[in-house]
């Protein structure tokens, strides 16, 4: 029997032993497709959707909705642009990337930040006893945090002067662990390489060699020799201490605090097509994101057990919960608060910045994958083309209206823009209105009119 015709005969079998039905909301939406098939890949951040699932909150929105695991990125890319999704978890690169052509061309609009933090860089062990060298211990004998690529560039220039390459993995390339682990890198004095439009390898002129590997098979790539560290999700960071293969050294907490992570994306078409469908979708996410983060994570150890089941994240409770419910294990024994390591909620953490997308579109191009200069309006024009906030608001606004969110939760007020943010690791600050002063602040990677010609930077 289909879900729909389940739950038609669950209200049936209720009116005929003469109990009302629960309250509706005060006004339903009247979604114009119920059955929907959204995508994505295994990382505890994808809790939104399982919540909004297995709580209920869609079937409230008269939403059927389908959960299906991925493969990859680009797997769940493509099936969101086909049609065969109609909406995914995603990298919150990908609708940017998309929308102006790089890589897949396609117009892919987000309602919904999902997340922030939830990162983690990860060394093998062999690496990580060539690194203690150079990292300062406190009083106790642990390694002092926030931990600098300054530490790894001695292991990396040992690894060429041997003539071996220094390689490292990330999810893909317009994901947010790329950009994090690329930001760490320079931040240390590290060259990551970068794009041409001819050379797509990101590895230009690189000290440290960067390529995709799928969040899943981090452990297992590292453990095999092929990569000495990675950047990547949770619960994959947790699982390489747990193995006891390798080291977390750093969260995407420490090198951003509190940066924005995935989004849910939807093609333009489906959005405009479907107006109260993405309504009743974002309403949904908005109500799981509210009970992940509510009653200071007092729901968390539920989202666990849920998110170990294998047809979500399919990792051990146990490992998901060392990150998921505020603390974070950096070696065997050196389990430390992180309060806020995974974020849902606060912090309008569910809005959509335009600020935000302006950041991956300056990481765009501080590595190649823009080639050319853009005038400071170009990204705030992209950033408006592909994050909606106004589906946002509307749907905060009947969630309000319903009693099932709280007016003070909202950003009623922003224009899009976060006010500047400077706590990088690296000190410099971050204004979402001007990208390319932005820019001009690093003394790694492109600015101005830069240009990556052959094998290396022209101008």
């Amino acid at each position: 029997m289909s879900l729909r015709a389940t739950t038609a005969a669950a209200a049936l079998a209720t009116l005929m032993a003469g109990t009302a039905p629960g309250p509706a909301p005060a006004e339903m939406l009247l979604p114009e497709k119920d059955e929907l098939t959204f995508g994505f890949i295994k990382l505890t951040d994808m809790a939104p959707l399982a919540v909004a699932y297995e709580r209920g909150y869609f079937e409230d929105e008269g939403l059927f909705v389908t959960l299906e695991a991925q493969a990859n990125w680009k797997v769940l890319l493509d099936g969101v642009i086909d049609g065969q999704l109609d909406g995914a978890h995603m990298l919150a690169g990908q609708p940017l990337a998309a929308t102006i052509g790089f890589g897949t061309e396609a117009h892919i609009v987000t309602p919904f930040s999902m997340d922030l933090n939830g990162n983690g860089i990860t060394v093998s062990n062999e690496i990580w006893a060539q690194m203690k060298e150079h990292i300062p211990h406190d009083a106790e004998g642990r390694p002092v945090h926030p931990i600098s690529a300054a530490a790894l560039k001695p292991v990396v220039e040992r690894y060429r002067a041997e003539g071996k390459p220094f390689n490292m993995g990330m999810v893909f390339p317009v994901s947010t662990h790329n950009y994090e682990l690329r930001y760490w890198l320079a931040a240390g004095g590290l060259e990551p390489g970068y794009y041409s439009p001819e050379d797509i390898t990101g590895q230009i002129g690189a000290d440290v060699l960067l390529s995709v590997t799928p969040p899943p098979q981090m452990p297992a790539t590292m453990e095999a020799g092929t990569i000495h560290g990675y950047c990547v999700g949770e619960p994959w960071n947790q699982q390489a201490v747990f193995k006891g293969i390798g080291v977390p050294v750093i969260t995407d907490y420490e090198i951003w605090k509190n940066n924005p992570e995935k989004v849910f994306g939807i093609t333009a078409e489906f959005a405009e097509q479907y107006p109260n469908t993405a309504l009743a979708v974002t309403k949904a996410l908005i109500r799981a994101a509210i009970w992940l983060d509510e009653n200071d994570n007092a729901n968390r150890q539920e989202a666990v057990e849920l998110l170990s089941r294998p047809e979500y994240v399919g990792a051990d409770a146990e490992v998901i919960a060392n990150s998921m419910t505020g603390t974070f294990e950096y070696e065997p024994g050196d389990t430390r608060d992180v309060p806020d390591f995974n974020v849902f909620f606060r912090y309008y953490a569910t809005y959509p910045y335009y600020s935000d997308a302006v950041w991956y579109l300056t990481q765009m191009r501080r590595w190649g994958q823009i080639a050319e200069a853009r005038p400071d309006g170009w990204y705030d024009e992209v950033a408006r083309k592909v994050y909606r906030p106004d589906i946002y608001l509307e749907a905060a606004r009947l969630l309000v209206e319903e009693g099932l969110a709280r007016e003070e939760d909202f950003p009623w007020e922003t224009d899009g823009y976060r006010a500047p943010q400077s706590e990088f690791i690296d000190g410099v600050t971050f204004d979402g209105r001007r990208p390319n002063a932005y820019l001009e602040q690093f003394p790694i990677g492109l600015k101005g009119a830069q240009r990556v010609v052959g094998s290396g930077v022209d101008g």
